[in-house]
């Protein structure tokens, strides 16, 4: 996912490399008949940039998940969610 958020920055011109875009990855598991099951995942990104190109971030945060191999993959079996932080 993250990777996929980080391209489609980069497509419009905003930097995402260099470690300027990073993730925190945390999940939920529960038993489910004595298996552990991961439920629930949430990447937390944090991306260093202007503030003036918040709205294109924030804008690119809401559309990137469908076009993300990995969040297509799983979305239907396991609660995926994301957030965006920008920081200077």
């Amino acid at each position: 996912m993250l990777g996929t958020f980080g391209g489609a920055l980069e497509a419009r011109q905003i930097d995402a490399s260099g470690g300027r875009l990073t993730a925190e990855v945390t999940g939920d598991v529960e038993r489910d008949e004595g298996v552990l099951v991961i439920r629930r995942i949430h990447v937390a990104m944090r991306l260093v940039a202007d503030e003036k190109v918040r709205e294109t971030v924030e804008r690119v945060h809401g559309v990137y998940a469908m076009h993300c191999p990995l969040y297509r993959t799983l979305y239907q079996a396991i609660a995926l969610s994301s957030s965006v932080e920008l920081t200077s």
